[in-house]
């Protein structure tokens, strides 16, 4: 089940491969996501000392989260996957150009994963090609149901 989408990540880049990754989360932030509070336009993934972090991923806090504990929208957090998957994605990530992005949040047995994808950059003409692509798709599927009355 999908919690927030990063549409803009499609848009902006080619995905070449998709990686499943936990999250480490302090308990108001679960509760935030799980109200759907959770925004991950602007947001990022870095290779920080071996490690992997989400940056920018805007999680906005409840008005009834407690009064001790000062809530920090747009801190860091530490992505968990198992060492293998990080070392090959730093592999890619310093040596073939490519970027890490996040594509969605989801439940995947009642936790939160994020869905991290291993991305090339689109050139301008390669995004207004997919958009002429999409326009196509949308005026074929029009007149296919146009025709079947």
């Amino acid at each position: 089940m999908t919690i927030a989408d990063n549409k803009k990540a499609f848009h902006d880049y080619f995905i070449e491969e998709r990686f499943e990754a936990g999250m480490a989360l302090e308990g108001w932030e679960v509760k935030s996501i799980r109200a759907g509070r959770v925004q991950l336009k602007e947001a990022y993934v870095i290779v920080r000392a071996g490690e992997i972090f989400l940056f920018g991923a805007h999680i906005s806090p409840l008005p009834t989260a407690s009064t001790h504990v000062k809530p920090d929208p747009v801190r860091d957090r530490k992505l968990l996957m198992h060492a293998s998957e990080i070392n090959k994605l730093i592999g890619k990530v310093e040596r073939a150009g490519y970027t890490l992005v996040p594509l969605n949040l989801h439940f995947s047995k009642g936790r939160i994963k994020c869905e991290i994808g291993l991305a090339k950059g689109k050139k301008q003409y390669d995004k207004r090609e997919t958009e002429k692509a999409r326009d196509w798709q949308r005026e074929q599927q029009q007149i296919m149901k146009q025709n079947r009355r």
